[in-house]
Protein backbone atom coordinates (compact mmCIF):
# COMPACT_ATOMS: atom_id res chain seq x y z
CA UNK A 1 0.00 0.00 0.00
CA UNK A 2 1.42 3.48 -0.65
CA UNK A 3 0.67 6.72 1.85
CA UNK A 4 0.75 9.82 -0.30
CA UNK A 5 3.89 11.73 1.68
CA UNK A 6 0.94 14.47 2.69
CA UNK A 7 -1.30 11.91 4.10
CA UNK A 8 1.47 10.22 5.94
CA UNK A 9 3.10 13.42 7.55
CA UNK A 10 -0.84 14.38 8.92
CA UNK A 11 -1.22 11.01 10.04
CA UNK A 12 2.18 11.10 12.17
CA UNK A 13 1.60 14.26 13.23
CA UNK A 14 -1.80 13.66 14.65
CA UNK A 15 -3.89 15.96 12.22
CA UNK A 16 -7.14 15.21 10.77
CA UNK A 17 -7.27 13.06 7.29
CA UNK A 18 -10.61 12.18 5.95
CA UNK A 19 -10.56 9.31 3.26
CA UNK A 20 -12.54 9.38 0.17
CA UNK A 21 -13.83 7.13 -2.42
CA UNK A 22 -12.64 6.47 -6.02
CA UNK A 23 -16.04 4.04 -7.14
CA UNK A 24 -17.98 7.71 -7.99
CA UNK A 25 -15.12 8.64 -10.28
CA UNK A 26 -14.81 5.45 -12.06
CA UNK A 27 -18.44 4.80 -12.11
CA UNK A 28 -20.81 7.39 -10.86
CA UNK A 29 -20.29 10.22 -13.06
CA UNK A 30 -19.56 11.11 -16.70
CA UNK A 31 -16.16 12.41 -17.28
CA UNK A 32 -15.09 15.13 -17.11
CA UNK A 33 -18.27 16.11 -14.06
CA UNK A 34 -16.37 13.09 -12.11
CA UNK A 35 -12.97 14.50 -11.97
CA UNK A 36 -13.94 18.10 -11.23
CA UNK A 37 -16.68 16.84 -8.32
CA UNK A 38 -13.31 14.60 -6.54
CA UNK A 39 -11.58 17.44 -6.99
CA UNK A 40 -13.99 19.93 -5.62
CA UNK A 41 -14.24 17.05 -3.23
CA UNK A 42 -11.13 17.44 -1.85
CA UNK A 43 -10.87 20.90 -1.87
CA UNK A 44 -13.73 20.86 0.70
CA UNK A 45 -11.97 18.92 3.09
CA UNK A 46 -9.45 20.78 3.40
CA UNK A 47 -11.27 24.15 3.76
CA UNK A 48 -12.40 22.44 7.04
CA UNK A 49 -9.39 21.95 8.08
CA UNK A 50 -8.73 17.95 7.20
CA UNK A 51 -6.12 16.37 4.71
CA UNK A 52 -8.01 14.59 1.77
CA UNK A 53 -7.09 10.81 1.35
CA UNK A 54 -8.98 9.78 -1.97
CA UNK A 55 -8.40 6.10 -2.26
CA UNK A 56 -7.69 3.80 -5.24
CA UNK A 57 -5.44 1.03 -6.82
CA UNK A 58 -3.00 1.41 -9.69
CA UNK A 59 -1.40 -0.74 -11.64
CA UNK A 60 -1.95 -3.28 -8.61
CA UNK A 61 -1.02 -0.79 -5.78
CA UNK A 62 -3.49 0.41 -3.28
CA UNK A 63 -3.12 3.83 -2.76
CA UNK A 64 -4.09 6.30 -0.18
CA UNK A 65 -4.17 10.07 -1.35
CA UNK A 66 -4.21 9.74 -5.00
CA UNK A 67 -2.45 12.49 -6.91
CA UNK A 68 -4.77 15.35 -8.94
CA UNK A 69 -3.21 13.32 -12.05
CA UNK A 70 -4.18 10.05 -10.73
CA UNK A 71 -7.33 11.17 -10.47
CA UNK A 72 -7.95 12.49 -13.68
CA UNK A 73 -6.48 9.41 -15.13
CA UNK A 74 -9.14 7.76 -12.67
CA UNK A 75 -12.08 9.45 -14.80
CA UNK A 76 -10.63 8.91 -18.38
CA UNK A 77 -10.35 5.02 -18.23
CA UNK A 78 -12.70 2.78 -19.15
CA UNK A 79 -11.39 -0.76 -17.21
CA UNK A 80 -11.54 0.20 -13.78
CA UNK A 81 -12.97 -2.09 -11.95
CA UNK A 82 -14.95 -2.20 -8.65
CA UNK A 83 -12.90 -3.54 -5.62
CA UNK A 84 -14.86 -4.35 -2.21
CA UNK A 85 -13.49 -6.76 -0.41
CA UNK A 86 -13.37 -10.08 -2.06
CA UNK A 87 -11.83 -8.16 -5.26
CA UNK A 88 -9.05 -6.45 -3.52
CA UNK A 89 -6.59 -9.84 -4.10
CA UNK A 90 -7.34 -10.60 -7.88
CA UNK A 91 -6.84 -6.50 -8.81
CA UNK A 92 -4.01 -6.38 -6.55
CA UNK A 93 -2.56 -9.63 -8.06
CA UNK A 94 -3.44 -9.45 -11.42
CA UNK A 95 -1.87 -5.24 -10.93
CA UNK A 96 -4.67 -4.03 -12.36
CA UNK A 97 -7.05 -0.63 -11.75
CA UNK A 98 -9.50 -0.45 -9.00
CA UNK A 99 -11.88 1.58 -7.87
CA UNK A 100 -12.44 1.10 -4.38
CA UNK A 101 -16.41 1.18 -3.19
CA UNK A 102 -17.50 2.32 -0.22
CA UNK A 103 -16.41 -1.26 1.94
CA UNK A 104 -13.13 -1.50 -0.06
CA UNK A 105 -12.58 2.56 1.06
CA UNK A 106 -13.43 1.39 4.85
CA UNK A 107 -10.84 -1.44 4.67
CA UNK A 108 -8.04 0.78 3.13
CA UNK A 109 -8.76 3.59 5.74
CA UNK A 110 -8.64 1.31 8.72
CA UNK A 111 -5.18 -0.18 7.70
CA UNK A 112 -3.58 3.27 7.06
CA UNK A 113 -4.99 4.41 10.52
CA UNK A 114 -7.76 6.47 9.34
CA UNK A 115 -10.92 6.95 11.20
CA UNK A 116 -13.15 8.77 8.90
CA UNK A 117 -14.25 8.36 5.33
CA UNK A 118 -17.00 10.41 3.66
CA UNK A 119 -18.91 9.34 0.98
CA UNK A 120 -22.24 9.98 -0.68
CA UNK A 121 -24.54 7.26 -0.29
CA UNK A 122 -23.54 4.08 1.79
CA UNK A 123 -24.38 -0.01 -0.05
CA UNK A 124 -27.25 -1.53 1.73
CA UNK A 125 -30.06 -3.98 1.26
CA UNK A 126 -31.58 -4.09 -2.12
CA UNK A 127 -35.18 -4.06 -2.70
CA UNK A 128 -36.12 -7.75 -2.97
CA UNK A 129 -33.81 -9.10 -0.99
CA UNK A 130 -35.52 -11.49 0.92
CA UNK A 131 -35.32 -13.64 -2.12
CA UNK A 132 -32.10 -12.32 -3.60
CA UNK A 133 -29.75 -12.07 -0.71
CA UNK A 134 -28.43 -8.88 -2.05
CA UNK A 135 -26.87 -7.52 0.70
CA UNK A 136 -23.65 -4.72 0.34
CA UNK A 137 -20.78 -5.58 1.78
CA UNK A 138 -20.42 -1.99 3.12
CA UNK A 139 -22.65 -3.08 6.09
CA UNK A 140 -20.47 -5.78 7.40
CA UNK A 141 -17.31 -3.70 6.70
CA UNK A 142 -19.09 -0.79 8.59
CA UNK A 143 -19.21 -3.68 11.91
CA UNK A 144 -15.86 -4.84 11.43
CA UNK A 145 -13.48 -1.71 11.09
CA UNK A 146 -13.00 1.18 13.16
CA UNK A 147 -14.06 3.77 10.51
CA UNK A 148 -16.94 6.27 10.49
CA UNK A 149 -18.39 6.94 7.22
CA UNK A 150 -20.56 10.55 6.62
CA UNK A 151 -22.65 9.85 4.02
CA UNK A 152 -26.39 11.07 3.00
CA UNK A 153 -28.09 7.38 3.94
CA UNK A 154 -28.03 4.68 2.01
CA UNK A 155 -28.73 4.75 -2.21
CA UNK A 156 -32.31 5.73 -2.87
CA UNK A 157 -32.36 2.60 -4.81
CA UNK A 158 -31.88 0.18 -1.63
CA UNK A 159 -34.57 -1.22 1.32
CA UNK A 160 -33.76 2.01 3.94
CA UNK A 161 -35.52 -0.23 7.15
CA UNK A 162 -33.77 -3.66 6.16
CA UNK A 163 -30.31 -1.73 5.84
CA UNK A 164 -30.86 -0.31 9.21
CA UNK A 165 -32.00 -3.73 10.42
CA UNK A 166 -28.70 -4.93 9.50
CA UNK A 167 -26.87 -2.61 10.64
CA UNK A 168 -28.50 -2.67 14.41
CA UNK A 169 -27.88 -7.08 14.18
CA UNK A 170 -24.36 -5.90 13.27
CA UNK A 171 -23.93 -3.49 16.11
CA UNK A 172 -23.34 -0.56 14.13
CA UNK A 173 -24.60 2.93 15.78
CA UNK A 174 -26.09 5.14 13.26
CA UNK A 175 -25.95 8.99 13.97
CA UNK A 176 -27.94 11.63 12.16
CA UNK A 177 -27.50 15.23 12.19
CA UNK A 178 -30.01 17.49 13.23
CA UNK A 179 -32.31 15.38 12.48
CA UNK A 180 -34.19 12.36 14.48
CA UNK A 181 -34.39 10.31 11.09
CA UNK A 182 -32.21 8.46 8.94
CA UNK A 183 -31.18 10.62 5.86
CA UNK A 184 -32.41 9.80 2.55
CA UNK A 185 -30.78 10.40 -0.12
CA UNK A 186 -31.86 12.65 -2.77
CA UNK A 187 -34.17 13.66 -0.82
CA UNK A 188 -33.65 15.17 2.90
CA UNK A 189 -35.74 12.68 5.43
CA UNK A 190 -36.48 9.00 5.08
CA UNK A 191 -39.20 9.23 7.98
CA UNK A 192 -36.78 6.18 10.00
CA UNK A 193 -35.36 6.81 13.53
CA UNK A 194 -31.76 6.55 14.14
CA UNK A 195 -30.10 5.75 17.24
CA UNK A 196 -28.46 9.37 18.09
CA UNK A 197 -29.23 12.84 16.84
CA UNK A 198 -25.73 15.81 17.28
CA UNK A 199 -26.07 18.86 16.69
CA UNK A 200 -22.47 20.02 16.82
CA UNK A 201 -19.32 17.77 15.12
CA UNK A 202 -17.76 17.89 18.78
CA UNK A 203 -20.85 16.24 19.87
CA UNK A 204 -20.32 13.08 16.87
CA UNK A 205 -16.75 13.34 18.06
CA UNK A 206 -17.24 12.57 21.38
CA UNK A 207 -19.57 9.47 20.30
CA UNK A 208 -16.78 8.23 18.10
CA UNK A 209 -14.52 8.83 20.98
CA UNK A 210 -16.63 7.00 24.20
CA UNK A 211 -16.80 4.03 20.98
CA UNK A 212 -13.45 3.68 21.08
CA UNK A 213 -12.78 3.97 24.64
CA UNK A 214 -15.31 1.09 25.63
CA UNK A 215 -13.16 -1.10 23.30
CA UNK A 216 -16.32 -1.89 20.75
CA UNK A 217 -15.55 -2.99 17.35
CA UNK A 218 -16.44 -1.40 14.54
CA UNK A 219 -17.37 2.15 13.03
CA UNK A 220 -20.07 4.34 12.84
CA UNK A 221 -22.60 5.40 10.45
CA UNK A 222 -23.63 9.30 10.15
CA UNK A 223 -26.15 10.23 8.26
CA UNK A 224 -26.45 13.58 6.50
CA UNK A 225 -29.24 14.77 4.91
CA UNK A 226 -29.33 16.80 1.56
CA UNK A 227 -29.46 20.04 1.91
CA UNK A 228 -33.03 21.08 1.17
CA UNK A 229 -32.76 23.39 -1.82
CA UNK A 230 -30.70 20.51 -3.92
CA UNK A 231 -33.47 17.85 -2.43
CA UNK A 232 -35.44 16.05 -4.93
CA UNK A 233 -39.83 15.09 -4.40
CA UNK A 234 -40.22 12.53 -2.40
CA UNK A 235 -42.77 11.27 -5.02
CA UNK A 236 -41.07 11.79 -8.28
CA UNK A 237 -38.33 10.34 -7.36
CA UNK A 238 -39.81 7.32 -5.74
CA UNK A 239 -41.47 6.87 -9.17
CA UNK A 240 -38.26 6.80 -11.26
CA UNK A 241 -37.00 4.41 -8.76
CA UNK A 242 -39.43 1.65 -9.40
CA UNK A 243 -39.23 1.85 -13.16
CA UNK A 244 -35.73 1.43 -12.80
CA UNK A 245 -35.87 -1.05 -10.62
CA UNK A 246 -38.63 -2.94 -13.32
CA UNK A 247 -35.99 -2.38 -16.00
CA UNK A 248 -33.41 -3.49 -13.94
CA UNK A 249 -35.23 -6.83 -13.52
CA UNK A 250 -35.81 -7.26 -17.55
CA UNK A 251 -32.16 -7.42 -17.76
CA UNK A 252 -29.31 -9.77 -17.14
CA UNK A 253 -26.70 -8.81 -15.33
CA UNK A 254 -23.21 -10.86 -14.61
CA UNK A 255 -22.61 -9.63 -11.19
CA UNK A 256 -24.82 -7.82 -8.54
CA UNK A 257 -22.06 -4.81 -8.54
CA UNK A 258 -23.34 -4.54 -12.23
CA UNK A 259 -26.82 -3.30 -10.97
CA UNK A 260 -26.51 -0.16 -8.93
CA UNK A 261 -24.26 1.61 -11.88
CA UNK A 262 -27.18 0.93 -13.92
CA UNK A 263 -29.96 1.81 -11.86
CA UNK A 264 -28.46 5.17 -11.18
CA UNK A 265 -27.79 5.97 -14.39
CA UNK A 266 -31.43 5.16 -15.43
CA UNK A 267 -32.49 7.69 -12.94
CA UNK A 268 -30.22 10.30 -13.86
CA UNK A 269 -31.18 10.03 -17.83
CA UNK A 270 -35.08 10.02 -16.27
CA UNK A 271 -34.57 13.34 -14.08
CA UNK A 272 -32.56 15.15 -16.87
CA UNK A 273 -29.46 15.14 -15.13
CA UNK A 274 -31.40 16.71 -11.49
CA UNK A 275 -30.10 13.66 -9.29
CA UNK A 276 -27.03 13.97 -10.75
CA UNK A 277 -26.83 17.47 -9.48
CA UNK A 278 -28.05 16.28 -6.45
CA UNK A 279 -25.46 14.04 -5.68
CA UNK A 280 -22.60 16.69 -6.08
CA UNK A 281 -23.86 18.91 -3.69
CA UNK A 282 -24.59 15.98 -1.17
CA UNK A 283 -21.33 14.84 -1.17
CA UNK A 284 -20.04 18.22 -0.97
CA UNK A 285 -22.10 18.80 2.02
CA UNK A 286 -20.85 15.56 3.32
CA UNK A 287 -17.28 16.25 3.28
CA UNK A 288 -17.95 19.66 4.96
CA UNK A 289 -19.41 17.75 7.99
CA UNK A 290 -16.76 14.79 7.94
CA UNK A 291 -13.90 17.36 7.71
CA UNK A 292 -15.02 18.73 10.99
CA UNK A 293 -15.73 16.10 12.63
CA UNK A 294 -12.28 14.46 12.01
CA UNK A 295 -11.07 17.62 13.14
CA UNK A 296 -12.96 17.92 16.20
CA UNK A 297 -11.94 14.62 17.20
CA UNK A 298 -8.54 15.08 16.68
CA UNK A 299 -8.77 18.54 18.93
CA UNK A 300 -10.37 16.70 21.73
CA UNK A 301 -8.07 13.97 21.87
CA UNK A 302 -5.57 16.40 22.21
CA UNK A 303 -7.17 17.98 25.45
Amino acid sequence: MRINPEVQKALNEGRPVVALESTIISHGMPYPKNVETALRVEAVVREHGAIPATMGIIDGVPIVGMSPEEIEEFGKRKDIAKVSKRDLPIVVAKKEWGATTVSGTILMAAKAGIRFFVTGGIGGVHRGASETFDISRDLYELADEPVTVICAGAKAILDIPKTLEVLETNGVTVLSYKSPHFANFYCVDSGYPVDGVFETPEEAAAIVRAKEEFGLKGGILISNPCPAEFALPHEEIDHIIDEAVRAADARPFAAGKDITPFLLSYIAERTGGESLDTNIHLVLNNAALGAEIAKAYWEGGKK
